[in-house]
């Protein structure tokens, strides 16, 4: 099933790899965030009324998903995939404490948008918290649905557009009293909106979007910085000025704080999750009917019920 593994060069890693290279020795153990993200998505594989025995991991919050998916819609080969070696290495360490070895595990480095699987390949593609950043978010998703089978399963949670609205409020505010002028320092993230017309420009059948959100309270600006870092969330634009100015930094913590800080002292910080299904297209599938099919209209639905006049 698999092409030949091929191995990505310390050399030639992405800015991405680099960063969660990083994270992958920053990372907290069952960090509440992820595992709420994970959990969320997997209850939509729970929902399935079907098994998928093949089952591709990619990027994001692998260890969650890995260590959650077990028992769940039927897998009995998983393969775990990161453009970070670190990140890779650091799952297949973690995939040796979990009690249930029923399941086939394998680990591939490789990048989302050149996925070295054979088409029609797959029953599930799964990515929690990975994909926002791809540089070809509609080509990586092209190249998931290709490597499924049909009525194969798509499933993805990405980092929505919402997310750390104070932290960006905080850090414009205090580029214009400091420098005078602003520059990206968060990655722009999808809308809502976008999700929908993401799953349809791939390809996918019966296309789901949600969406929910958390807020994390950390006690400074700081501690919130530091999770980021653990996550692999930080800003990884190259166009973005290489070195925060120190006197912006503390800045933008005191703008933070001053703004949106508790009676408690904490800070909250919005993360927004888009969760996305979809499906390859098979035969057996429920299909929309043609427009101007419709045998009743909604002004005779309307007087039926008595709204009309």
């Amino acid at each position: 099933m698999l092409e030949e593994s091929w191995t990505i060069k310390q050399s030639l890693y992405s800015v991405t790899g680099k960063r969660r290279d990083r994270a992958a020795w920053l990372m907290r153990p069952n960090d509440s965030l992820l595992d709420t993200v994970a959990e969320n998505l997997l209850d939509r594989l729970e929902d399935c009324k079907r098994t998928f025995p093949t089952a591709l991991c990619m990027g994001g919050s692998l260890e969650p998903i890995m260590r959650l998916i077990r028992g769940c819609g039927g897998i009995e080969k998983l393969i775990m995939m990161d453009a970070s070696y670190d990140m890779v290495k650091l799952c297949k360490e973690a995939e040796q404490d979990l009690p249930n070895k029923n399941v086939e595990t394998s680990f591939i480095v490789a990048d989302e948008e050149f996925l070295p699987v054979n088409e029609c390949s797959l029953d599930l593609v799964i990515s929690s918290l990975g994909l926002h950043w791809t540089n070809d978010l509609p080509g990586a998703m092209i190249q998931s649905r290709l490597a499924l089978k049909p009525d194969g399963l798509f499933l993805a949670a990405i980092l929505g557009g919402e997310t750390l609205k104070e932290l960006r409020i905080a850090c414009t505010v205090a580029q214009m009293e400091r420098e005078g002028g602003i520059s990206p320092r968060l990655s722009p993230l999808a809308q809502v909106r976008d999700a929908g017309n993401l799953l349809t420009r791939a390809g996918f059948t019966l296309p789901g979007v949600d969406v929910d959100e958390y807020t994390v309270r950390y006690d400074s600006a700081l501690e919130l910085i530091e999770h980021l870092r653990a996550m692999g969330e930080t800003n990884a634009l190259f166009q973005s000025s290489k070195i925060l100015k120190r006197e912006t930094a503390l800045a933008t913590a005191a703008v933070y704080e001053s703004m949106f800080a508790a009676e408690d002292g904490t800070i909250p910080a919005t993360f927004q999750v888009i969760y996305m299904t979809g499906w390859r297209e098979h035969p057996s599938q429920q299909k929309a009917k043609t427009r101007g099919s419709a045998a009743i209209s909604f002004k005779d639905i309307q007087k039926q019920f008595g709204g009309g006049s």
